[in-house]
């Protein structure tokens, strides 16, 4: 059918007179020059080029940091020839699966202890063949929100504890946390969501969350005074799966009280992704963005996006991990030349300088000093030029 329109297919009447007429076959003109345009913009549109670049990351919550993690990379790296897809997911245990069996996922945010736990779906062996990392990247502290009664975790056991849903993150460290401890909880499985109101009504005495600080909802959560966060002692069989942090008040003003600082854990989290067959599409797909990712890593450390960033060393390993081989490429590339992460490369000249030789967890606590000293030494320097 053409879409040109007749002056004649109109009727003939009195009060439509030639200005009228006109108009409409101008319109009528107009409208078909929009088609026309359209139809032009949509040939011109390539869906095979768009999905080329496309890549799936499954995250967290919409509450947690994994999700702010995902959007920040997508907002840093979507272009023409790279799109991230960023997809809330159930927790790191969910995580693997997904990576591994669901369609369109391509690469997940995981905790770093969370394939072990496999085992009970007897799916260990597929994962150490199938799934890999990109990088390690910040460390994920246990937050437990209990009321103020409460004062030592062990006061827990026999008492209502949320530890998120199962397959979750935090329902897997929650178990293991209070299983090294001896503490025997009533665990319940809210989301976190709902959670926070439960604690307010009673129903639940504590509520713990596994998540990169600060988290959104933990700092917005209105206390009312009732409720803060609970020390978690680094000993015995803790000291060996888990690293040692500090929630401040800055972190969580109305949970911490001011000139005080809670010791809590913390684990290792990671980008994991499918081990492709080299040179398939998804492959190469994972390719793109790593290149992407790691040579624009900057501009992840600039203002606006998530602090932890800044803990994030590209370079690390990771215990009983395979690094994904364009990752591993890229660093052997890297490694010619000086300006590459520099926080990095800083810290491993002084440890090689100095013949220092430690455990890979050892390195690690070492590189988070490190980064915090290097933090405390620019933020003196700021002030000592905002002085002058």
């Amino acid at each position: 059918m053409s879409n040109r329109v007749s002056a004649a297919a109109f009727p003939a009447r009195p009060f439509f007179n030639r200005l009228s007429r006109q108009a409409v076959i101008a319109a009528a003109f107009l409208a078909s020059s929009l088609v026309g345009s359209s139809a032009q913009t949509a040939s011109d549109f390539n869906p095979s080029r768009a999905n080329t670049g496309t890549l799936g990351i499954i995250s967290g919550g919409a509450d947690g940091t994994y999700i702010r993690i995902a959007a920040d990379l997508a907002n840093v790296l979507d272009g023409d020839e790279l799109r991230v897809l960023p997809m809330i997911g159930r927790g790191s245990l969910q995580n693997l699966r997904d990576i591994m069996f669901l369609r369109g996922v391509d690469i997940g945010i995981v905790q770093m202890d969370a394939r072990e736990q496999l085992k009970a779906d007897k799916l260990q062996d597929n994962a150490v063949k199938h799934l890999r990392y990109i990088t390690r990247l910040y460390n994920e502290e246990v937050h437990i929100i209990a009321n103020r009664d409460i004062t030592d975790i062990r006061q827990l056991d026999g008492k209502k504890v949320n530890i998120d849903k199962a397959g979750s993150g935090t329902n897997l460290t929650s178990r293991l946390i209070f299983e090294k401890l001896g503490i025997k909880p009533e665990v319940a499985t809210f989301d976190q969501a709902s959670s926070y109101a439960k604690l307010k009504s009673g129903e639940i005495q504590a509520a713990v969350y596994v998540a990169g600080r600060p988290v959104r909802a933990i700092a917005e959560f209105q206390t009312e005074g009732r409720f803060h966060l609970l020390p978690i002692p680094f000993e015995g069989e803790i000291a060996e799966s888990y690293f040692p942090a500090k929630f401040e008040t800055k972190d969580y003003p109305q949970l911490v009280d001011s000139g005080t600082a809670i010791d809590t854990l913390a684990v290792g989290s990671l980008l994991a992704v499918f081990n492709w067959p080299e040179n398939s599409d998804r492959y190469n797909r994972v390719r793109r963005f790593v290149n992407a990712f790691f040579s624009r890593f900057d501009e992840f450390l600039q203002p606006g996006r998530h602090p932890k960033w800044k803990e994030v060393n590209l370079a690390a390993d990771v215990p009983g991990w395979e690094r994904v081989k364009p990752a591993q490429d890229w660093l052997d590339r890297a490694a010619t030349t000086s300006s590459t992460f520099p926080q990095g490369q800083s810290f491993e000249s002084f440890m090689n300088s100095r013949g220092i030789t430690v455990t890979a967890e050892q390195r690690e606590a070492l590189f988070r000093e490190f980064l915090a000293w290097q933090s405390d030494r620019q933020r003196l320097t700021r002030r000592a030029v905002r002085q002058d």
